[in-house]
């Protein structure tokens, strides 16, 4: 898949935002301190490994997980530790790590689902057609019970359940998760095309950092809870960190410790 241009739907305005955020689960803290900002119109990406803490900002982000410490922004409105059905309700979609499908109902129902806070008949009828045109496999099985549906396939409709709620904002959890190579490059150029097209801005979290650097504008680099990079994807394709640490082109004679441990001094 070819690099994303350049977003210019919402210049450089902030449609979410998050000031020293902190979370835990217990006794453990999972992120620390995590500080970004998301602009109106641009898919936006997290690359961290697995454990890095990218799945609990997003919980954090719809109101999944309260956070202990840091404010979050969305719209321009305070949105910490509010309650998930508040915040959907706002204009923010998550689409969870997994897919979480609704599995005994149908395909049809699990995007109806995804509207219930819409009351604008014809427009919902409209995305429904929208979402079959992303993902034609999904006409085909409108009548069948979401839970039969592969696993690319429950990632299609989960994705277009998020759709289906017009938000202004999808939060989009692993979609590379258990797919094929094919099939992930076949989610990513749909996952741009909706951004693209459809002027919806993405947070995207993905350990498949070729795929996110590709589709997304601006990356932020997890570890350990903490942000410890950040850039534009087009230069953060071109850093020697990333390349080695991210896109497998390590470098002859290289150690493997990460140069930003080295030099980050943590506040």
């Amino acid at each position: 898949m070819s690099a994303a241009p350049p977003s210019t739907a919402g210049g450089d305005a902030p449609v979410l935002k998050l000031l020293n955020v902190e979370s835990a689960y217990g006794p453990i803290k999972a992120i620390r301190g995590v500080s970004l900002k998301v602009r109106r119109g641009e898919i936006a990406t997290v690359l961290g490994s697995n454990g890095a803490g990218k799945t609990t900002i997003l919980k954090t982000i719809s109101g999944i997980i309260d956070p202990r410490k840091g404010s979050i922004e969305f719209k321009g409105q305070n949105i910490t530790a509010r309650d998930p059905a508040f915040i959907v309700q706002q204009g923010l979609s998550h689409v969870p790590e997994g897919r979480e499908v609704f599995p005994l109902l149908s395909v049809h129902d699990n995007l109806l689902m995804g509207a219930y806070t819409r009351k604008d008949r014809d427009g919902v009828a409209r995305d429904m057609e929208a979402v079959y045109g992303y993902f034609p496999i999904l006409k085909e099985r409108t009548a069948q019970d979401a839970g039969l549906l592969s696993g690319g396939q429950q990632q299609m409709l989960s994705i277009s359940r998020a759709i289906m709620a017009a938000p202004d904002l999808i939060l989009l959890d692993e979609p590379s998760l258990g797919l094929s190579p094919k099939l992930t490059k076949e989610i990513f150029e749909i996952v741009v095309r909706i951004n693209r097209e459809r002027g919806t801005t993405i947070l995207l979290v993905e350990q498949n950092a070729n795929m996110a650097l590709n589709a997304a504008d601006y990356g932020y680099v997890l570890e350990n809870g903490r942000i410890v990079m950040e850039d534009t994807c087009a230069r953060l394709r071109e850093k020697e960190d990333i390349k080695e640490f991210y896109l497998g082109m390590k470098e002859t004679g290289q150690r493997g410790e990460r140069r930003w441990k080295k030099k980050k001094n943590w506040r």
